[in-house]
């Protein structure tokens, strides 16, 4: 559709530059009304529930650190895996990934995520706000020692970008020439930061659609975009902390995302784009809830079995709940007990298949709990 009008209630224009022509999105609010009818209403609303019950485990995440650090890792790596990474959330977990010189490029860009969701949600609470300046620091975590392309990381792009088609029949889109980029973004702040009128949750719909079409940096910009949507919940009082992970959700709808998004900016169908991602809030917080409920039933099960910690064995049951991976060394220093302990404690755990060995290696072998990564490694919607 790129060398034809687009209709009026296009929220934009396309532009020539050079062999193809640059997408240039109004600036927000949306000039035409976004019509909110039954279906998305009721969509809305369970989403708020359902937020509601994500943000009730706030007390359980003291307890229990286990339920915290997965729903972080869990978006940290989804969020990469979208952008074809390789990666588990096991890798997240393992000690030595975080003690080892060198790390894939796939594995530093999951670390560099979970850093920047929580810098992000200290940023906001120091600032009160959400800023340029918070979106451009967190752009240099998300890419900091992953990328050697020669950006500026935390600048704006001076250079133009295409974003690849959902599919063979469509064209490459081309976000807006570099030089619109900086107004196109201020804009966004005072969107952010003022209220428009349409309920929050569509808000941060519409400000996803835009960050993504504006795709103000070289690299990066689905991660950021998919981070924001996390903090707007946290500015807008849905949530206390990052629980949620919104892009398990976009990773296995990933064409038909891009497809939405692409409607909106061609033909301005802004409410099946926000059916789709308020669905998505709602589908999310549901799961991430669900997975929460797993985590406190096991730990239940394990009090049963283990909670009088009369044993080295039984003690280390327990603390699988912050430590679920983890080497013969690690042992020693958790329970402060010999190396011929921490092993026989190990052996225990395996024997009834609590810990499972991963490295198959004679020396400096590694051990995960394999009812809690039965848990965390369960695919989206199972």
């Amino acid at each position: 559709m790129t060398d034809k009008n687009l209709p009026p209630e296009a929220p934009g224009t396309y532009r020539p530059y050079g062999v193809k022509p640059y997408y240039l999105p109004d600036k927000l609010p949306p000039e035409k009304e976004i019509e909110i009818d039954g279906d998305l209403r009721e969509s809305l609303e369970d989403a708020i529930y359902q937020l509601g019950i994500l943000e009730g485990i706030s007390e359980e995440t003291d307890t229990n650190p286990i339920v915290y650090t997965s729903l972080v890792r869990r978006e940290a790596v989804e969020s990469v895996l979208i952008e074809g990474a390789e990666i588990q959330i096991e890798d997240l977990f393992r000690p030595d990934t975080f003690e080892a010189d060198e790390v894939t490029k796939d594995v530093q860009e999951g670390l560099n995520y979970e850093v920047a969701v929580h810098e992000g949600a200290e940023a906001l609470d120091e600032a009160g706000e959400i800023t340029l300046d918070i979106l451009k620091d967190l752009h240099r975590t998300l890419l900091k020692d992953a990328r050697d392309e020669g950006d500026t990381l935390g600048e704006f792009r001076d250079r133009p970008v295409h974003i690849p088609a959902p599919d063979p029949a469509s064209e490459p889109f081309i976000p807006p020439a570099p030089t619109k980029v900086p107004e196109l973004m201020k804009n966004l702040e005072r969107y952010i930061q003022n209220d428009s009128g349409y309920h929050k949750l569509l808000d941060i719909g519409i400000v996803h659609y835009q960050i993504e079409t504006i795709h103000p940096f070289s690299d990066g910009n689905g991660r950021l975009g998919r981070l924001l949507i996390t903090l707007q919940l946290i500015d807008y009082g849905y949530l206390t902390k990052p629980y949620l992970y919104p892009s398990a959700y976009f990773n296995k709808h990933k064409v038909e995302y891009v497809k939405r998004l692409r409607a909106v900016s061609e033909e301005g169908r802004w409410e099946e784009w926000l059916r789709f991602f308020v669905d998505g809030i709602r589908q999310q917080a549901k799961e991430a809830a669900e997975r929460t409920d797993e985590l406190r039933e096991l730990r239940r099960e394990y009090e049963g079995r283990y909670g009088d910690e009369k044993t080295a064995k039984d003690r280390l049951a327990m603390r699988l709940f912050k430590h679920p991976y983890l080497t013969t060394k690690d042992v020693q220093e958790i329970l402060n007990v010999s190396s011929q302990t921490a092993r026989n404690a190990i052996q225990s755990l395996e024997e009834e298949g609590v810990l499972q060995e991963t490295t198959g290696k004679e020396r400096y072998q590694e051990y995960k709990a394999v009812d809690i990564f039965d848990i965390l490694n369960r695919p989206f919607g199972e």
